[in-house]
């Protein structure tokens, strides 16, 4: 089985959504195809909760009218016979009706979720229907039925099998099964989601949950590139990776694939292939356990990094120092990036500043603080890279222009870390690709 995921734009315009129901049924075997919403939906549907719950109902009929506006040209560009267009218009009727219920009542978090679950709903009911017009062999497949998280927000893979296996065998006549992306229930059994860009991460569950042969994530570009391609002009497209160097390229920066998607999918050994709509016979990029060993891969870089530095004279020959800094991140919830150390000083990067001055405040009891803000991390990614001789001298003559913060290289054998001021890093990206791939 093929789980096959289209986000929203592959599915943004009414031609794109007719391309991947014939793109699909070309595909062999069984299918589940996972949708997201419409683009730019869920970013209307935000609007709409926050004017909402900001009490400014006027606001939020306007987006309601104009969003709708949107769907009614989208129906009858979708469908061929009156029937079906019919039926599109009672689709989108029944939600917007649904809409402007949900703004009548008491709008709270609740109810502000289940608005942002209606985006995927009505566009795999859309695309249900122009399959039954076209005569494939379709089924929804409704994601609220299986597809839920602890109260961690955690995904419950063991239960979300659990959940699927009699599902699919009362569909087993079907070929294509369709469902949403990014929605699930939480442990209230309450409509939630998987978080922005969580349609991938769906897909990557349930493939894993049904063992799937490949995990198939389509996009508007050709794979994953082997550095940005909105700051470097001349990139490739990279056409393998293993499941660890995805991973550390996904969590720093690139934007292609959901951070969280690789981990499914890792755990039972499920390929993932990220392909291409507007050109579906391009390679991509095939995510799986087998690498090649040395090898720079790509380059990947992450903004709005804060630089932590904490000098202290208590560090040297003490025990327990470093712990008593890590409890004050853990007490303000707040993940670590990258970490330096000397005898006496201990560097420390963190991407949410939210509790910046909290934590400052309670660092000043170890010693001296400073803080660096605007700072990027730029991740350069190969499989085994301490097998490489060479490596960091590659590096460093690439960046001999530009001033390093901080680097990390030995904490994992799939990434050297960088980091740059963010001013640094658009030259530091166009050197390092000059200098590691010669482009």
């Amino acid at each position: 089985m093929l789980v096959v995921k289209f986000g929203g734009t592959s599915v943004g315009k009414p031609d794109r959504m007719k391309k991947i129901a014939h793109l699909v049924t070309e595909m062999p075997g069984r299918k589940i195809v996972v949708l997201s919403a419409l683009s730019g939906t869920t970013n209307t549907l935000v609007k709409i909760g926050e004017a909402l719950l900001a009490i400014q109902p006027a606001t939020a009929e306007n987006e309601i009218a104009s969003l709708e506006k949107h769907y009614q040209s989208f129906i009858h560009e979708l469908f061929e016979s009156t029937a079906y267009r019919a039926i599109g218009e009672e689709i989108v009727s029944r939600y917007f009706s649904l809409f402007r219920l949900l703004a009548a009542g008491k709008f709270d978090d609740r109810s502000y979720r289940e608005l942002l679950a209606q985006g995927e709903l009505i566009s795999t009911e859309l695309f249900y229907h122009h399959c039954q017009e076209q005569k494939i062999n379709a089924r929804l497949l409704p994601a609220l039925h299986f597809m839920s998280i602890d109260e961690n927000h955690e995904p419950e893979l063991e239960k979300i099998a659990e959940r699927l296996k009699p599902i699919l065998e009362t569909m087993s006549s079907a070929s294509l099964l369709i469902t949403q992306g990014y929605i699930c229930r939480n442990h209230r059994n309450e409509i939630d989601n998987l978080k922005r860009g969580g349609s991938d991460y769906t897909a990557s569950l349930i493939g894993a949950a049904v063992r799937a042969d490949e995990i198939q994530i389509w996009t508007d570009i050709d794979g994953m590139h082997n550095n940005d391609p909105r700051v470097v002009k001349k990139t490739i497209p990279i056409a393998e990776l293993t499941f660890d160097e995805a991973s550390e390229l996904a969590y720093f920066g690139a934007k292609i694939l959901h951070p969280s998607t690789i981990v499914p999918a890792q755990k039972y050994n499920v390929p993932v292939r990220l392909k291409n709509t507007m050109d579906e016979k391009a390679f991509g990029t095939l995510i799986s356990e087998k690498g090649t060993s040395g090898q720079f891969k790509a380059i990947a870089a992450k903004d709005g990094i804060t630089a932590i530095n904490i000098k202290s004279s208590r560090m040297l020959l003490a025990y327990g120092f470093l712990r008593r800094v890590f409890e004050v991140f853990e007490k303000h919830k707040t993940s670590i990036d990258m970490i330096s150390t000397s005898e006496v000083a201990v560097s420390i990067t963190i991407d949410d500043s939210k509790h910046l001055d909290s934590i400052v405040s309670d660092l000043k009891t170890f010693g001296t603080i400073e803080v660096d803000k605007n700072q990027t991390i730029i991740c350069i990614v190969g499989n085994k890279l301490e097998e490489k001789e060479g490596v960091l001298k590659a590096v460093f003559q690439s960046l001999a222009q530009v001033p390093v913060r901080m680097v990390s290289y030995g904490g994992s054998s799939n990434n050297i870390s960088l980091l740059v001021d963010t001013s640094q890093k658009e030259k530091a990206l166009n050197l390092l690709n000059e200098g590691l791939f010669g482009l």
